[in-house]
């Protein structure tokens, strides 16, 4: 408002000027004609005189008579004309003193505006400043309490951390969970057509509540089988992978708090390990996981909320690495050297027992990762050498255990148990994971019955899984059973395999302190 009065000051004054110049103007011209005037009237007289004197010069003054005749008449002409500027100029400057006035008058009351708002304006500015300076205040405030909430916070943090940690351990160091995938298109699918019509593709897995799995079948010529087995977590076949990632999301708080941390999904070939575990990853050419996230499987949710987590806590930023292995035909490969073969699997490497009796695996290819990204990027390559073999249930089986090794993060898929419907050269593969698998139940039935002998070395699966089986880590094992009774056979076998798991008895857990630096699986 300050500027838009200024102008109009501005462009007022200089219109004024400009009229008053234009009155002097015509003022001096006015006075220039007048003298004129005067001078002729002065030439008039002494013409006049001069006849007077003499008329007998009249004749030779004739032409000098007709001269002031017709001076005479101009002179009054030009009067007339002076006359008429004048009163045009009268005219003119009457206008002006009113165009003058009007505009004076304009001025004023812009100029009263201008100043109202200019004082208004004032006004406000002191209000805000007033208002500025309590806002001040109130955020000084704000910060004390902020910062004795945060002290306050960390305090909470800290028994947060103790709770977490108690509840985890009462729970037992040991849990057992059982997935249940709902009936696919393939269960349909036999080779012999005498049975396309049967009850084999019947359903007789059932989850009756969180805890509880009731197996119910029929057959004629066989027992009724109608039993229950209880686990710590069952989820139906509509159950999501949220859900299944948020019953496993507190070991990787413990896991920052310094344990060592197992996760392991087990069961036969096509019973939902992979899907589990990885969701889109476990495909050949897996799906952006920005495009299928509510299908994300346990590990990379699990890689997000680490690095989540990490995050949260900028001063204690640990370094990631990863390292992937395959178990196939009872060898180690790396899947992550530099060397390895893109035909079949990597380099093969031996378990060794570190001086702190820690069980290792000699020249093992570790990756730094520094996002959830880069984490699976890794994990995507290792899966395209992971030895793999079509079956009737499965037609991207894999033939092998596989093992993700990472500081702070893990997940697993331990491989196929139970018949998968392969013959030939594919026997030998068949054979060597169900003997790895039946040396891990062997291994877990000498816990539970306190064995003075527990037989790791009967399998290089246990061999290297010895830390997390029979070690001080917290290990969530996560039974996938198909629900058709096809699959019957296998399904039992997978639940007691799980019913032994629970009855291991181990001590609590340590803090390894941190980073945390386990063999998560």
């Amino acid at each position: 408002m300050r500027a838009r009065a200024g102008k109009w000051s501005f462009v007022s004054d200089q219109r004024v000027q400009q009229l008053q110049r234009q009155v002097r103007v015509k003022e001096e011209r006015i006075i220039e004609l007048e003298t004129e005037n005067a001078i002729l009237h002065l030439k008039l007289a002494e013409y006049q005189e001069v006849i007077g004197k003499s008329s007998r010069e009249a004749t030779k003054y004739y032409f000098l008579y007709n001269e002031k005749q017709h001076l005479q008449r101009s002179i009054h002409s030009t009067l007339i004309q002076l006359y008429q500027v004048i009163q045009k100029l009268k005219q003119d400057i009457k206008e002006l003193h009113s165009s003058s006035l009007i505009l004076v008058r304009n001025y004023q009351g812009q100029y009263q505006d201008c100043l109202s708002g200019i004082v208004a304006a004032i006004q406000r500015t002191q209000l805000y400043n007033e208002t500025l300076q309590a806002y001040q205040s109130r955020a000084v405030l704000l910060e004390q309490s902020l910062q004795e909430i945060n002290e306050q916070y960390q305090i909470e943090k800290q028994k947060r951390k103790l709770l977490h940690n108690s509840l985890v351990e009462l729970k037992g160091n040991i849990r057992v969970h059982c997935r249940i995938r709902p009936l696919l298109p393939f269960d349909n699918e036999l080779d012999d057509p005498v049975l396309q019509n049967s009850s084999l593709c019947e359903k007789v897995i059932h989850a009756v509540d969180d805890e509880t799995v009731l197996v119910k079948c029929n057959r004629p010529g066989h027992p009724l089988i109608n039993k229950t087995y209880n686990f710590e977590r069952v989820y139906g076949p509509a159950e999501s992978q949220r859900i299944v990632f948020e019953e496993m999301r507190p070991l990787l708080i413990s896991l920052l708090d310094g344990y060592n941390v197992c996760v392991m999904a087990y069961g036969q070939t096509g019973s939902g390990k992979s899907y589990t575990m990885l969701g889109p990853y476990s495909k050949d050419e897996p799906a952006l996981p920005s495009e299928c996230h509510d299908d994300l499987g346990i590990i990379p949710r699990a890689a997000e909320e680490l690095f989540r987590l990490i995050s949260e806590n900028p001063s204690r930023s640990p370094r990631v690495e990863v390292s992937i292995v395959e178990v196939y035909n009872n060898e180690i490969f790396d899947l992550l050297a530099k060397d390895s073969s893109t035909l079949v699997s990597g380099v093969k490497r031996d378990v060794i027992t570190s001086r702190e009796g820690k069980k290792e695996l000699l020249q093992l290819t570790s990756e730094s990762v520094s996002s959830a990204g880069e984490f699976m990027n890794l994990v995507t390559g290792g899966l395209q050498l992971r030895a793999k073999h079509p079956t009737w249930v499965h037609a991207d089986s894999s033939r092998s255990h596989l093992v993700i090794t990472a500081t702070l993060t893990a997940a697993a898929s331990p491989g196929s148990a139970g018949a998968s419907g392969v013959t030939g050269l594919a026997r030998r593969e068949t054979s060597c994971i169900n003997r790895s698998l039946a040396a891990l139940a062997d291994v877990l039935g000498a816990l539970a019955e306190h064995r003075g002998h527990v037989p790791y070395r009967n399998s290089k699966l246990t061999h290297f899984l010895q830390d997390s089986i029979g070690g001080d880590a917290k290990l969530l094992v996560i039974l996938c059973v198909s629900p058709c009774q096809k699959s019957l056979a296998e399904t039992l076998q997978c639940l007691g395999f799980g019913t032994r798991a629970r009855r291991v008895q181990r001590g609590q857990a340590k803090r390894r302190g941190f980073p945390a630096s386990g063999k998560p699986r």
